[in-house]
């Protein structure tokens, strides 16, 4: 007698599928460079479609405006007659003025609107000057190499190991009748060591490109080599840099003239107004409000414009 006969198996389970890649989402995603675009052009057109970098440059171009005609500005949102009445010290804001008066009856609002100047030019001409410096001893120091590097690598690493604030603080207060000019100086050359590595960096990475070999053999000598072929290419990183560098000393400007060594009276500044405002904070908050408002809207805005195009230049991200 047979049996019954058996049920046939049941098909193995399909095999579970991979999961899914994860896109990180704190990274921005990545962008298509458009046919017969250039790298710069791209980065161009997606800087222009960032709201925020149009609400930051809005922001500097404004408080360009303010620092470059202050007068103007004071007029229009101030009633300051430019006299200031010892009667009116401290008094807070109203219609008429709408930050109040500081400690010398002075119309709050036009004197920070003053106080932008110094700190736009400190911060821009600082940062200008060690952008030139850190070009030309970042590209020697990485195209000649040797002594040379050894030499330049050596001077850079003795100013990065000065602190930025403590370092222009003991200098300053060894020059006690400094100026605008002076402070610039010491700030400059405390401030160019990090840009200089990073072109030192970029020109050792680039020297031994293909077009750089091309053009050397062909004749080119250092200068020529150096000027049109590496500068244009390694540059850009640092500029970038340079213009997350821009709030680092401003801020760094700020502090030195709260800590009482940096720009003295009669100058105005943001932080000569801290400076003022610290012994009055819980009775006149205004003092301190103002000025703090100012100057954290002028850094944050060159930081983020400086971490956009950061962004927007870092070929990992396109």
């Amino acid at each position: 007698m047979t049996g019954s006969p058996q049920a046939p198996a049941p098909p193995p389970a399909p095999a579970p599928a991979p999961p899914a890649p994860v896109r990180d989402l704190t990274l921005p995603p990545k962008r298509r460079p458009r046919r017969g675009e250039s790298p710069s052009a791209g980065a161009w057109r997606d800087l222009r479609r960032r709201p925020l970098v149009l609400a930051c440059t809005g922001v500097l171009l404004l408080m360009a405006l303010m620092a470059a005609l202050p007068e103007p500005f004071v007029a229009l949102l101030t009633d300051d007659s430019g006299r200031c009445e010892l009667a009116d010290s401290r008094v807070g804001p109203s219609l008429h003025h709408p930050f109040g008066f500081d400690l010398q009856g002075c119309d709050y609002l036009g004197q920070v609107v003053r106080g932008s100047r110094p700190s736009l030019v400190i911060g821009l001409a600082v940062t200008a000057g060690a952008l030139l410096l850190s070009l030309l001893l970042g590209m020697l120091a990485g195209f000649f190499g040797g002594w040379v590097d050894t030499l330049l690598s050596g001077l850079t690493d003795v100013f990065f190991g000065l602190p930025f604030v403590l370092g222009a603080t003991v200098v300053l207060v060894a020059f006690p009748d400094h100026g605008l000019g002076a402070m610039t100086l010491v700030l400059v050359a405390l401030g160019w060591t990090t840009m200089t590595r990073v072109m030192r960096a970029q020109v050792i990475g680039l020297k031994q490109a293909d077009y750089v070999q091309a053009a050397r053999s062909t004749g080119a000598g250092p200068l020529r080599l150096m000027t049109r072929h590496l500068l244009p290419n390694a540059a850009t990183p640092v500029v970038v840099v340079a213009m997350l560098n821009v709030g680092n000393v401003i801020s760094g400007e700020a502090t030195l003239d709260f800590l009482g060594v940096g720009l003295q009276y009669p100058a105005v500044s943001w932080g000569l107004q801290l400076n003022a405002a610290q012994a009055y904070v819980l009775d006149f908050p205004h003092l301190l409000a103002f000025p703090a408002l100012f100057l954290s809207a002028t850094v944050l805005s060159f930081i983020l414009l400086g971490d956009a195009v950061r962004d927007a230049y870092d070929p990992k991200l396109r």
